[in-house]
């Protein structure tokens, strides 16, 4: 592509509009990963200083972010929800993948990794470690949801409905796991699983320890099925939650960095203290 020697605009603001065009209209989508700066300074037949001016505009712009070591992404906005599943596969082309997740029965954490963890099995991805932490509500013990809508009064029942769905979902995400590990698909593979007293009022992940993505559940009325009649419920409904990202980057002035840090300081915190190993 040749800049046009008529426009006012100097090279790197031409080359910004350009790729400011591309990534509004789609064509690089949020959490892509942009060309390379060679392959910018080949595409424009420009400077390298040329593309690094270009991008700062773009970063100052808040479009994308440039991570040391892995290259420049789309920025996923931070005013709009995004899908977990193109971060997470990004995640597993590290060779050290680490992920931790808070929230209530898991399904959202599964639903987010197993066609990644598929692509690792047939060995599209090939991470050489994968540590797994997972924090969920102990529907063992009584809390303010899931309960009954009528009176909001606990119900052991409600809480054993919920204990099977985490049963589930805890059980498909470590057997997947350990399944890498026992195929000797990666050199080690561990999921940890661990519970506390605290209501599900949010869903958090923190990826490789950069990335971090947080939704509130909100509560909701809806009629199930206990021993076999319908009851209504409240309950925290997990498909209604909007994850909102907060990604760093090498130049950010952005709060994401410190979200980020808190983020991780929180889970550290409930990991070593008030929460116990998750028994099935």
């Amino acid at each position: 592509m040749s800049l046009d020697p008529d426009d006012p605009r100097t090279p790197s603001q031409q080359i910004a509009a350009a790729l400011r065009a591309e990534i509004k209209t789609g064509k690089f989508a949020p959490g892509e990963k942009l060309p390379s700066q060679h392959d910018l300074v080949e595409r424009f037949s420009v400077a390298r200083e040329t593309i690094k001016a270009a991008l700062r505009k773009l970063q100052e712009e808040r479009l994308i972010v440039t991570r040391q070591g892995s290259g420049t992404f789309v920025r996923a906005n931070t005013e709009r929800p995004v899908g977990l599943r193109p971060h997470v596969e990004r995640a597993f082309e590290a060779p050290n993948v680490t992920i931790d997740f808070a929230g209530f029965s898991g399904e959202t954490l599964y639903n987010a990794i197993q066609e990644t963890l598929d692509r690792v099995r047939i060995g599209r991805l090939t991470p050489e470690s994968i540590r797994l932490r997972v924090l969920i509500s102990d529907m063992t013990a009584p809390m303010a949801i899931p309960c009954r809508a009528e009176d909001q009064a606990d119900d052991p029942a409600i809480r054993a409905r919920a204990r099977r769905i985490t049963d589930r979902s805890i059980h498909a995400v470590t057997d997947a796991v350990q399944e890498l590990a026992d195929l000797g698909l990666v050199k080690t593979a561990t999921a940890e699983v661990r519970v506390h007293n605290a209501a599900p009022l949010f869903k958090l992940f923190i990826i490789n320890e950069q990335e971090a993505f947080f939704g509130f559940y909100p509560v909701v009325e809806h009629t199930v099925s206990i021993e076999g009649k319908p009851v209504a419920i409240y309950d925290a409904m997990g498909k209604d939650a909007i994850l909102f990202p907060f990604t760093p980057s090498d130049d950010d002035n952005s709060n994401d960095a410190l979200y980020v840090e808190q983020a991780r300081a929180w889970f550290d915190s409930m990991w070593g203290t008030i929460s116990r190993e998750y028994a099935s």
